[in-house]
């Protein structure tokens, strides 16, 4: 298969959707998934069956969630990412309760880098308030989302000056967060907060030396200090370099 091939095959997943035929749907995507099938590949059949309405969309969505395929995490989060622009708050609540289901961390990374993520990047402010609700959820994989979502925004950001207020008021959202002792929720977080320190590690180093005298797990502050240079490492921590 080929990128033009899954987009066909989006647009006639999204035919037989648009006339509520949802097990006629997913005949088509069953052996895709079934194969080892590129994420590329998935992401342009997700998006493209993403544009359709929403309620068969959705009903569509349920029925791949609940044969729990590795493949198919990546067409559920294509496709409400598709649906971000149209209806971000369900997106969201769509995602989350696809983490919550699925407890695994390779779904919850592939919902991570495909809703809330890009959402920051294109729409940052709201994106932002549904992530603070998120960082508070009990459910731990759900907090690990947010770090992911970060790390996706900060590998996108590329370091842009411009960007760095955006940057530092990630930071706020994540230092609650640094407490945490879930460890899979721990790994979403340090991650979120290497790749901040990767694209801004001046702004990071300056954070991380108000961190690190409250508790925290270990694999937090050596994975958020993965990027710093020796200098700012130093500057951190309080040892010579």
């Amino acid at each position: 298969m080929n990128t033009s091939q899954a987009r066909e095959t989006g647009k006639r997943i999204l035919e037989h959707l648009e006339t509520r035929h949802v097990e006629v749907a997913y005949t088509l995507l069953a052996p895709i998934l079934a194969g080892r099938t590129p994420f590329r590949l998935l992401d342009v059949i997700g998006s493209e069956a993403g544009q359709g309405g929403l309620e068969p969309v959705n009903v569509f969505l349920e029925a791949i969630a609940a044969r729990k395929t590795m493949g198919g995490w990546v067409v559920i989060a294509s496709a409400l990412g598709a649906q971000l622009s149209r209806d971000l708050p369900g997106a969201f609540e769509r995602c989350r309760n696809y983490v919550v289901a699925a407890e695994i961390w390779y779904a919850t990374d592939i919902l991570g880098e495909r809703v809330p993520g890009p959402a920051l990047v294109t729409d940052f402010d709201r994106a932002l308030a549904h992530l603070e609700a998120w960082r508070r959820d009990t459910n731990g994989w759900v907090r690990r989302t947010v770090g992911v979502a970060v790390h996706f925004w900060a590998k996108r950001s590329r370091g842009a000056v411009e960007f760095s207020t955006r940057a530092g008021r990630l930071l706020t959202l994540l230092e609650p967060m640094f407490e945490d002792g879930d460890m899979e929720a721990v790994k979403g977080i340090g991650w979120g907060l290497k790749t901040l320190g990767r694209h801004y590690p001046e702004l990071l180093a300056e954070w991380l030396k108000r961190q690190l005298a409250r508790p925290h797990r270990a694999l937090m502050s050596r994975k958020a200090m993965t990027y710093l240079s020796p200098a700012l490492r130093a500057q951190v921590t309080g040892k010579g370099s």
